[in-house]
């Protein structure tokens, strides 16, 4: 789950890492009795969007009065920022986040993530803050610092240490900033985050360390143990097919092509668009009922694939264990009467109950492509689709 900028600085701020005073609002009036109360001019006027690259798309402006400040905040509220993060179609802008401003030395950047290839949480540091550490990973590699840290140890001090070497940071300072990482990391592993991000990590004029933009991913499945967060969540910024599959555990992201996948398992999932491709097809969707569907799950699942108006053909993929094939294709056979579906559905199966199934496909009276296998299924599918 992604947080706001003003989120996630509210969980900075709890775990002791200083962010710049600032405020929320929906309100240009309220920007500017916000803009009144901070400390001096100039203030940030900052679109809350799920979102980088908001300073190039005119989503973050700088103010040096009030009635700039509401001014600022009446061009902001209630557009559509585009940014190479949003896609072509951009993202409303409904919250401002109404910021001090600071006096800034240099820029510097921070994150950690989790390395899949080693097991291990990584900290990554840069002195090109303000800037994509992808495109810093392109095109001066040297400048990225990676810090590998076992989870079992945590962080050590000499790794706080070695990071903040590294960043060139004053030796009167090393000290200080060494306690900011080490402080960064274990509110990492605290909140069960998947990513946290600092960019850019400022060192103000005046010597002091400061998070002048942050971003953070909570894993889903640590939602458990931050019941408090769950609230934390704006469903105005995901796509509404994902936030409808959540509703009933379906595991659903949209993507840009036009053939609707529906599968068991996430391998099979990824197997699935991965063979539609190589077919000469383009995957409409992942997504993943489950091991033990209902009919239910069955029904919504593919209500969610046909909302899509780009979907034009469906591949489903089972293999059937836990979801026997019997009970995949009763669930299909009536979903497709309810819904009227009448784009061409491909299906293949194996597994339990197969031959059931099968069956209950060939009796329903409805037009479905019956594939012999998944390289079978992807071709037939993108054959439909072309015809």
């Amino acid at each position: 789950m992604k947080l706001h900028e003003y989120q996630a600085k509210e969980i900075l701020r709890k775990h002791g890492i200083p962010v710049p005073d600032g405020f929320v609002t929906d309100s240009a009036y309220n920007a500017r009795e916000i803009a009144g109360r901070l400390d001096g001019y100039p203030v940030v006027v900052k679109a809350q969007i799920h979102a980088g690259g908001r300073g190039k798309g005119g989503g973050v402006k700088l103010a040096f009065s009030a009635d700039e400040a509401e001014q600022q905040a009446k061009s902001i509220l209630g557009m559509t920022l585009v940014t190479h993060q949003t896609g072509p179609e951009g993202k409303l802008v409904q919250k401002l986040l109404i910021e001090a401003g600071c006096k800034i030395e240099r820029e510097l950047y921070i994150s950690v993530v989790l390395d899949r290839a080693s097991s291990k949480n990584i900290i990554l540091a840069s002195t090109e803050g303000g800037m994509e550490i992808e495109e810093v990973a392109e095109k001066t590699p040297e400048k990225i610092i990676k810090v590998t840290v076992d989870p079992a140890l945590g962080v050590m001090p000499y790794q706080c240490r070695q990071i903040a070497y590294g960043l060139n940071l004053p030796q009167e300072t090393i000290g200080a900033a060494a306690s900011f990482i080490s402080k960064f990391y274990n509110m990492y592993v605290a909140e069960d985050l998947s990513m946290a991000e600092i960019n850019p990590l400022v060192r103000t004029k005046d010597g002091k360390l400061l998070a002048l933009d942050a971003k953070l991913a909570y894993d889903d499945n640590a939602m458990f143990r931050h019941k408090e967060i769950v609230d934390y969540r704006d469903l105005n910024e995901e796509d509404p097919l994902e936030v409808e599959a959540s509703k009933f555990s379906l595991n659903y992201i949209k993507l840009s092509g036009n053939i609707g996948c529906m599968v068991n398992g996430a391998g099979l999932a990824m197997a699935t668009m991965d063979i539609i491709k190589h077919s000469g097809g383009e995957p409409a969707n992942f997504l993943d009922v489950g091991g033990g569907a209902s009919a239910e799950q069955i029904e919504e699942a593919l209500k969610i694939i046909v909302a899509d108006s780009s979907v034009r053909a469906i591949f489903i993929n089972i293999f059937g264990g836990i979801l026997r094939c019997d009970r995949l294709a009763g669930g299909v056979v009536s979903a497709a009467r309810k819904i009227m579906i009448k784009i061409p559905m491909v299906i293949r199966m194996e597994g339990t109950n197969v031959d059931e199934g099968k069956k209950i496909l060939a009796e329903s009276g409805l037009k479905f492509i019956i594939a012999s296998g998944m390289k079978d299924g992807a071709q037939k599918a993108v054959a439909a689709l072309k015809g």
